[in-house]
């Protein structure tokens, strides 16, 4: 198959950005939807923390009855969360044997609780919930991305449903295909990949897959194939429909290195398909643009380089681009 056919390789003629995009300033994320997305990443950490507030408050009841720290070596009920108040997180606990993990604890009983006095409960409470802290922080390192995907399925899923087109769903850990509903409100909680059959055929959209041609992962994956040809069409090039970047960082401090990764896998998904005679569209979305970015996305948009882009922030640009999603 060459560059000129008109296949599922090269479906990616025309200049769909024009449907939403006038100059490269629509690119650029306004200072009120930055605040807007400061603010949405400040209600996630508060969820994501929600279940270590409430382990907290279970822990100070399972201890208020006890004298003395040393008390707690007597509760096996709450071993695990003692070893964390200890400053071990999960995946060091993974490597440490009872015996590692009932010193550690001893340790931490011996040079905090004890000195602590009889504000030992409280310093349990402010030990236990530091480390969690920790894995929050760990946790939303990542999540500008987990609510990227989230929002682009949500608006994927509402552009089949003005549609009419009926969709699936992949469970991300039961990993079963399940029947979609456009009134569900969880789906993209839940998912990592979404299917329906438009007027060119059955498309499948995956993230975070790895096509063999390029053997890097790619934040999202548009393919011409079934749910249950899914991992055997990651071999197929003539199968990819798009490929794209999805950065959903809000900070400005960091958007330019965010456009650098992307514009890096961008180049390595065009370099990798073009030895095959392949060019499926290209895609960029992203929640922090700012104009030396927008400059660069919008060149590459106008010499047919980048086939669509769109501001994750910009609630229009959005509908727009995944209206043209399930359509190619």
């Amino acid at each position: 198959m060459t560059l000129n056919e008109n296949s599922v390789g090269n479906k990616n003629s025309g200049q769909p950005y024009r449907t939403h995009l006038q100059t490269k300033a629509d690119l650029i994320t306004s200072s009120i939807e930055t605040r807007s997305g400061f603010l949405e990443l400040a209600l996630e950490k508060n969820r994501q923390a929600t279940p270590f507030i409430t382990q907290a408050r279970a822990l100070k009841a399972a201890v208020l009855t006890l004298s003395h720290p040393i008390d707690l070596m007597s509760l096996s009920t709450i071993h695990t969360a003692l070893v964390t108040a200890a400053g071990i997180s999960d995946k060091a606990a993974s490597h440490l044997d009872q015996i590692a993990k009932e010193r550690a604890v001893r340790d931490f009983i011996a040079n905090f609780l004890d000195p602590a006095g009889a504000d030992w409960i409280d310093e349990l409470m402010y030990r236990f919930l530091i480390k969690r802290g920790d894995t929050v922080g760990g946790a939303m390192r990542n999540i500008g991305g987990a609510i990227a995907q989230r929002k682009l399925t949500r608006n994927v899923i509402a552009a089949l449903s003005l549609a009419n087109i009926s969709f699936k769903w992949r469970h991300i850990k039961t990993k079963k295909w399940l029947t979609g509903s456009f009134i569900d409100p969880d789906i993209e909680f839940q998912t990592n990949a979404l299917s329906w059959t438009n007027l060119q055929g059955t498309r499948t959209l995956r993230y975070n897959y790895t096509p063999a041609i390029v053997r890097k992962n790619i934040d999202l994956c548009l393919l011409a194939c079934t749910p249950q040809n899914l991992d055997r069409a990651v071999l197929d090039g003539t199968l990819y429909v798009a490929l794209g970047e999805l950065k959903g960082g809000i900070d400005p401090a960091g958007a330019d290195e965010h456009w650098k990764t992307a514009r890096t896998a961008l180049l390595r998904i065009r370099n990798a398909f073009s030895k095959i005679d392949l060019a499926p569209a290209s895609l960029f979305i992203g929640a922090a643009i700012v104009s030396s970015m927008a400059d660069e996305i919008w060149t590459q948009l106008e010499d047919g380089t980048l086939t669509n882009a769109a501001n994750l922030t910009d609630d229009n640009q959005l509908a727009s681009v995944c209206r043209w999603i399930i359509d190619l």
